[in-house]
């Protein structure tokens, strides 16, 4: 009897050693079938007062188109709201648009400068859900494939980002010297 309960113990101490570095599904399975338990409810860290009641049936279809632009405009609402770098795109957006207005740049190359940013927003945005949806699932825990797909959509953010601001450069870049140089 001695033995059983030293190997108790022991898978014990290896389950509470695994609750730190494995998923609490996977635990669930490792874990001696007397022992089985569930895992304590964790305060959700990410409700913030952006998430607020109008967002307590978002998991529904929508009635009605109003209601799919509603949940739109929530989710760039939460964006803007809460992401920095969010706000960053929007203002540098604004600027290259409004910049190529004063340039008075053509308007497809005004257009290829909106798009641009445009998809840095959309990307931002992505990055947010991807995110969201990550810290839904690990909680408070580290876990490498968390990292790698926090990581990666960072990283397309920052492709996008490059992208833009490369194509702002070529277009803005001579009419604003010009500027520049007809002033001196």
């Amino acid at each position: 009897m001695l033995f059983f309960d030293a190997l108790l113990e022991f898978s014990q101490e290896n389950c509470l050693k695994l609750a730190k570095t494995t998923s609490p599904s996977l635990l669930l399975t490792f874990m001696p079938m007397p022992q089985r338990v569930s895992l304590p409810p964790t305060p959700n860290h990410l409700e913030t007062t952006v998430v607020n009641k109008e967002r307590e049936l978002s998991w529904q279809v929508a009635s009605n188109l109003l209601v799919s632009f509603k949940y739109a405009w929530a989710g760039i609402s939460y964006a803007f709201q809460t992401q920095r770098n969010f706000r960053i795109h929007i203002s540098v957006c604004v600027l290259a648009i409004g910049l190529s207005i004063f340039l008075h740049l053509k308007a497809v190359e005004i257009a290829v400068i909106g798009i641009t940013s445009g998809l840095v927003l959309v990307m931002e945005l992505l990055n947010t859900a991807i995110e969201s949806v990550v810290d839904l699932t690990v909680k408070q825990t580290y876990h490498e494939l968390a990292k790698i797909a926090k990581d990666c959509a960072a990283g397309a953010v920052l492709i996008s980002a490059l992208v833009a601001v490369l194509v702002a450069a070529m277009l803005l870049l001579p009419p604003m010297v010009a500027l520049i140089v007809s002033i001196l």
